[in-house]
């Protein structure tokens, strides 16, 4: 992660989508380009590494360090864009990669359903010549 660069988290944070139950893909696109952009998706992209011990490299060391930084700075950036009704029914949990899985998994159908309501609702529309387009 680049200090050099200081952009304020905050503007990141702002410029996401709230996610509030039904929009999921938008949501979860805008995540993973902004921490993209601000260099905190490793956490998402690796697993946890493994514990530092005495033996630990210097490079094992540094990674663990940023994985750590990344996954704490990801859980809260994803929380903190999350509507304060769903945030009551998903888990705690240590893992950015986890959190995001388990979003993923019980939201991305509601999503996709809404999706599939407003494309048979636009497909089967008709111009009944009484309201504007």
């Amino acid at each position: 992660m680049n200090s050099a660069s200081a952009i304020p988290f905050n503007s990141f944070v702002s410029s996401v989508t709230v996610f509030n139950g039904l929009n999921f893909s938008e949501w979860h696109e805008q995540v993973q380009f902004h921490l993209g952009v601000i260099d905190l998706d490793l956490a998402l992209l690796n697993d946890k590494p493994a514990a530092i011990t005495d033996s630990s490299s210097a490079d094992e060391k540094s990674f663990h360090k940023a994985w750590e930084c990344s996954n704490m700075l990801s859980l809260m950036f994803m929380r903190v864009n999350i509507a304060n009704n769903i945030k009551s029914t998903i888990p705690q949990t240590e893992s950015a990669r986890e959190y995001l899985k388990f979003v993923e998994e019980h939201f991305r159908s509601a999503d996709k359903s809404l999706a599939g309501t407003l494309m048979a609702e636009l497909t089967t529309m008709k111009f009944d010549g009484l309201r504007s387009m």
